[in-house]
């Protein structure tokens, strides 16, 4: 039995530190920008069907399976830690190609509206909410990383569809998320 414990204490330990290690090194050298015709005006995420959307006008030009927090279904983000993924009209405010995850686009939540909620319920509203790819160095996961909700409240994509992401969406660029 001790031996077990032994073995899976080194797992484990060697995990976090190929984890830490995979997040300090980052993910490589970011995507260039996509021509303009290509580019997303509108991100539109729809949280009960896992499902994000770019949108160039009205027209889809690119849909993405996603996961989401861990407590995503539970409602909108209310404070910091409840594992949940906002709903509302945000934007991309700015990218982290050195993030812990394979890039990261960050969502500009807590807007107003959400800081007086937490506030009145008197708790911090958490923030630090992202669109992004697979911890550093876990991306062999690949599709797999669907089959739950994984994230804190962050929105997770694959690897390949993240960099595709990163091309088409510009800073400032609006996204719904709906329940």
């Amino acid at each position: 039995m001790r031996n077990k414990f032994v073995i899976l204490t080194a797992v484990v330990v060697s995990l976090f530190a190929y984890t830490k290690l995979m997040a300090r090194i980052g993910a490589g050298s970011p995507p260039p920008d996509a021509p303009l015709e290509q580019q997303a005006d509108l991100i539109r995420v729809y949280k009960a069907e896992r499902r994000m959307v770019l949108l160039r006008g009205d027209t889809p030009i690119s849909t993405y399976r996603i996961s989401l927090g861990q407590a995503a279904d539970e409602g909108p983000k209310q404070r910091e830690g409840d594992e949940k993924t906002p709903e509302g009209r945000y934007e991309i405010d700015w990218r982290n190609p050195k993030s812990m995850a394979h890039l990261s686009l960050h969502i500009s939540y807590p807007g107003p509206d959400d800081r007086r909620s937490a506030e009145a319920g008197g708790f911090p509203p958490g923030g630090n909410i992202m669109i992004h790819g697979l911890p550093n160095g876990w991306g062999l996961f690949g599709n797999a990383h669907r089959l739950w909700d994984w994230t804190d409240g962050c929105i997770a994509v694959t690897n390949s569809e993240m960099r595709d992401i990163w091309a088409r969406v510009p800073n400032h660029t609006p996204i719904d998320i709906m329940p």
